[in-house]
């Protein structure tokens, strides 16, 4: 829901000084921003859990031992919903945020999307919390295989197979039942704890362990910003909440276009 201007910029002024006096701000995104690229989200009324697909609850296909025993049904699903990824383009989201980052404003930005747009956009400094589609690797003998190679097998309705043992091919993507890269956690960590600012935008923080990244944050007092359409568990510790990412990334673009370069973060 747009916000009244009035309400919305006087928010958005004090935004403004959070950023600029913020020498270590930290970022998570959700499936809320790829929205604006046309990629449906999860977990709304018309998000990809929304209805089974055949006769399959999503999330059980998105299971690695599902995956394991029936790699073949996954791929016929994925074709639609993952296989697509590199005709999306990023949004404003996507664009301001690598901006934030090039005028040395922003120090991590951890996302739970697995659509590659933030690199897309620009983005250096970006963790992938749930893996990328943009990477793949043989289950059986590990050989390395990218979305390029991939992504033409399984539109072809093939499942990719590994060209040096056979082995199905897996995207490096976080299934239910696998564990979440230590580095990547371990710098979320460490990178939330110290944050002087943490942004959220488009995620309803449920899915754990991002959804208590804030949470680093938070208990040190450090300011809280979230923009989310729903209301997640972390509103009552907002410093700020905005509730439309189009008027809140329209907004940025337009702070940023006169927000002066210093010198990157470490």
């Amino acid at each position: 829901m747009v916000e009244k201007e009035a309400v919305f910029s006087k928010k958005f002024e004090i935004l403004k000084a959070l950023i600029k006096n913020s020498r270590s701000t930290v970022v998570l995104t959700g499936a809320g921003i790829s929205t604006l690229s046309g990629i449906p989200d999860f977990r709304s009324s018309s998000g990809v859990y929304a209805n089974n697909w055949k006769t399959y609850q999503v999330e059980e296909i998105l299971s690695i031992s599902f995956f394991k025993n029936n790699p073949e049904i996954f791929y016929e699903w994925a074709k639609e919903y993952w296989y697509k990824l590199d005709t999306y383009q990023p949004n404003t989201v996507h664009t301001a945020l690598a901006t934030l980052e090039q005028k040395g404003y922003l120090e991590g930005l951890f996302t739970q999307n697995i659509d590659m747009l933030h690199k897309k956009a620009g983005s250096k400094k970006c963790y992938e919390v749930h893996g990328s589609a943009e990477h793949h690797h043989c289950t059986n003998c590990n050989a390395y295989y990218p979305y390029q190679h991939v992504a033409p097998l399984v539109l072809e309705g093939q499942v990719p197979r590994c060209t040096e043992c056979g082995g199905v091919i897996k995207p490096d993507i976080v299934f239910y039942g696998e564990n979440l890269d230590g580095f990547t956690l371990s710098r979320a960590y460490e990178m939330f704890n110290h944050a002087q600012l943490c942004l959220v935008l488009g995620s309803s923080l449920v899915v754990q362990p991002a959804a208590s990244f804030p949470a680093y944050t938070v208990h040190r007092g450090a300011p809280l910003v979230i923009v989310n359409a729903q209301k997640t568990s972390f509103d009552s510790s907002a410093t700020l909440r905005f509730t439309d990412l189009q008027q809140f990334s329209s907004a940025l673009a337009d702070f940023l276009t006169t927000l002066e370069s210093r010198k990157p973060l470490v």
